[in-house]
């Protein structure tokens, strides 16, 4: 009898055990739990380990003053002006943009961290804490997937706009079909569509416009296509845009050295003046006409060989692009590039001004072909760099879908009402 008890009590004693380290577990999972709850951080940081300034550069502000304000020595600020240039340039904080100051909790509040927002994605983290410290780094991105459409009434930018659209789609356009398209003489009526992706921060801010991936435009009843397509032929890969059959829309020139502006006088050997006494004043160059300060970019690759100031062009620059082709660009307010420099297609090299010779803000480019002047709207230029045939195939398999998609997007219901409308007014369904 003594026996069985004791079998009983060791049975009891054995689901005590149990029961204790069931508790034991239970008790060291909610210690993990607790230790792995997420904590929620801001630009790589727990911000309620500081105490915050939010703010915005104002007329005036440096970010040495910004930093002796908030008590950070002098040698730690000059280390940074010194020794990070390439990463901070502590003289190109620009007026209204954001920052964050991460101070000290304690009595000094003293700033430990400045967190400067370049824009709305990028941001420079300048880290006080031990040694100093700069670095940069990017927001993480949502990319959601947008298709438009529209039909132009009175210009591209309007009937973007018109449909809620980042106006650097528009930019996108031109640039994707600067050769094959005359945005100076686009018809009421052309159509287009795009895919492309939008950007958000945190799901909800919106952050611009991603690289248009597919487009379709119809221009005088001519319907082209452009596919986003990365070369890999091409040493590094480039990211090009090519048509329904592969061919590449790219010139080894831009069409002008200025986005959306407007050409205002032509090419022409026998131009008359009237201040001239209607004489014949052939003009050699192209005049587009825009804001003074509006970007000049070189229409192809190549290297400068003048930057300088004379009579009557102003101030200019000319390139040499290669044994056939050189370019020259009139009248800037300022050149951004000096002779010897080697610049890139669409770079800029100085803004639109009226020095010089001139009765109105405007660059006069001019093309050389074989060292003759000639108008570069009536040559045909060589394409870009062809997609590789062996490429072809997965470049086929690629677009057949962005294809279909394309062509199932709408236009807007307003434009299709205004056909129904047309229509019943000829008389016709």
């Amino acid at each position: 009898m003594q026996k069985y008890w004791g079998v009983i009590f060791a049975l009891v004693l054995l689901g005590a055990c149990k029961e204790d380290k069931s508790t034991l577990v239970q008790n060291e999972e909610a210690k993990v739990a607790q230790v792995e709850t997420p904590v929620i951080t801001h630009f790589g940081f727990n911000l309620d380990e500081f105490k915050v300034k939010r703010d915005t550069v104002k007329r005036g502000d440096s970010f040495g003053e910004l930093m002796l304000e908030n008590k950070v020595d002098y040698p730690k600020i000059a280390k940074i002006s010194e020794d990070f240039k390439d990463t901070f340039d502590v003289r190109k904080i620009r007026v209204g943009k954001p920052y964050l100051i991460l101070k000290s909790k304690d009595t000094t509040e003293k700033a430990e961290v400045f967190i400067y927002e370049n824009d709305p994605i990028n941001y420079t983290v300048v880290d006080f804490r031990d040694s100093v410290l700069a670095y940069k780094r990017k927001k993480e991105v949502k990319y959601v997937e947008r298709e438009a459409s529209g039909v132009i009434e009175t210009s591209l930018s309007e009937a973007i706009l018109d449909q809620g659209i980042d106006y650097n789609v528009t930019n996108n356009l031109s640039e994707i079909y600067a050769w094959t398209i005359d945005f100076f003489r686009l018809q009421k009526g052309d159509k287009f569509k795009v895919i492309y992706k939008e950007k958000y921060i945190n799901d909800s801010i919106y952050a611009g416009a991603g690289p248009i991936e597919a487009a379709y435009f119809e221009h005088n009843g001519r319907p082209v296509y452009a596919f986003a397509y990365e070369n890999d032929s091409l040493k590094g890969g480039v990211i090009d845009y090519y048509d329904e059959e592969a061919n590449n829309l790219r010139r080894t020139f831009l069409r002008a050295p200025v986005k959306f502006s407007r050409i205002s006088s032509r090419y022409n050997l026998k131009r008359r003046i009237r201040y001239y006494g209607y004489k014949v004043r052939p003009h050699k160059g192209t005049d587009y006409a825009a804001p003074i300060g509006t970007p000049i970019m070189a229409t192809a690759d190549g290297t400068v060989v003048e930057s300088t100031r004379r009579g009557g062009n102003g101030k200019f620059v000319k390139i040499r692009h290669n044994g056939t082709y050189s370019t020259q660009y009139l009248h800037m307010k300022a050149q951004n590039v000096k002779k010897g420099d080697y610049v890139r297609q669409g770079d800029i090299i100085g803004w639109i001004g009226m020095t010089g010779n001139t009765g109105g803000p405007h660059v006069c480019y001019r093309f050389w072909k074989n060292g003759k002047q000639v108008d570069p709207l009536k040559e045909d230029l060589p394409l870009a760099e062809p997609l590789d045939e062996k490429l072809r195939p997965d470049y086929f398999a690629y677009i057949n879908p962005l294809k279909d998609q394309l062509d199932c997007i709408a236009y807007p219901e307003k434009i299709e009402e205004d056909l129904l409308t047309l229509n019943e007014i000829d008389g016709t369904k």
